[in-house]
C-alpha cells in the first residue's frame, strides 16, 4: 500500500507542477502482445501469451515537446498457464489461468531529445479492473485452483481479485511523433489470488503474495 500511495503522489505532484497544456492533447490507438506469469500462485506454472489494445492520450507538460503525461484505457490479457517443461504430460500442464482486464495506465513519458524521431522512456502506475476470468484443466491434485470454492476446501479458491495495481516501465522509439514501437514491463504490486494463500500444504510460497508480472511489446499510432 505504501508503494501505491507513493507512486500516486509522485504522479500527482508531477502533474500539478508541470505546464500542462490540455488544448494540445493528441489521441492515439495502441495494441500488441503480452507475456505474463504469476509468482507463487500455481503448480505447475508457465507463461501465458495474450495481447492488449486500446486508446491513449498524449498531454504536453512542457514547452519543448519533450515531456508528456500519457493516460490510456486498454483491454489487457494476462495470467499464466501450467506449461512448465518439467511437468510435460502431467496433470495440470495444459491448465489455463487467464485474466482479462480493463487497464488504465497513467504514464509519465519523456523523449531523449526534442527531435521528431527519437527514443523515449515511460513509467507510471497501472490500475487493472478484472472483467473476465478463464480457468481450465487444473491439476487433479489441486481442484481448488478453480474459480468456485469447493466444500472440501473452505476458504480456498483460485478466483482473481477484481482490482490490482502495477508499476509500468517502458522504452520505445517514435517516428515523427506518430508511429511508435514500445516494450513495457508491468511489475505487479497487488495480491492477485488471495484465496490461494489458504492452500493446503507446507510449501513456503503458499503464504507469499501472488503477483502478476506482464511483459508486452506493441505499436501505437498517434493522430495529429
Amino acid at each position: 500500500m505504501k508503494k501505491i500511495l507513493l507512486t500516486s503522489a509522485l504522479v500527482a505532484s508531477v502533474a500539478l507542477s508541470a505546464q500542462i497544456d490540455l488544448s494540445s492533447t493528441r489521441f492515439g490507438i495502441t495494441g500488441g502482445g503480452t507475456y505474463s506469469r504469476i509468482t507463487n500462485a500455481h503448480n505447475p506454472s508457465g507463461a501465458l501469451f495474450s495481447g492488449y489494445g486500446g486508446v491513449l492520450a498524449l498531454i504536453p507538460i512542457d514547452s519543448r515537446d519533450q515531456f508528456y503525461l500519457q493516460p490510456g484505457v486498454e483491454y489487457l490479457g494476462a495470467g499464466e498457464t501450467g506449461k512448465n517443461k518439467d511437468f510435460k504430460g502431467a496433470s495440470g500442464y495444459d491448465a489455463i489461468y487467464a485474466n482479462n482486464y480493463i487497464s488504465v495506465p497513467l504514464y509519465f513519458k519523456g523523449f531523449f531529445s526534442e527531435a521528431e524521431s527519437e527514443f523515449f522512456a515511460l513509467a507510471g502506475p497501472k490500475f487493472n479492473f478484472l472483467v473476465s476470468q478463464k480457468v481450465s484443466d487444473v491439476p487433479a491434485s489441486r481442484p481448488y485452483y478453480g474459480i468456485e470454492e469447493l466444500p472440501q476446501y473452505p476458504g480456498v479458491n483460485g478466483k482473481a481479485s477484481s482490482f490490482n495495481m502495477a508499476l509500468g516501465f517502458g522504452l520505445g522509439f517514435s517516428y515523427l511523433r506518430k508511429l511508435e514501437i514500445t516494450a513495457r514491463y508491468d511489475l505487479g504490486l497487488s495480491n492477485t489470488y488471495k484465496g490461494l494463500m489458504n492452500e493446503p500444504g507446507t510449501d513456503p510460497s503458499i503464504a507469499k503474495k501472488k503477483t502478476e508480472q506482464v511483459v508486452s511489446a506493441g505499436v501505437s499510432y498517434i493522430f495529429n
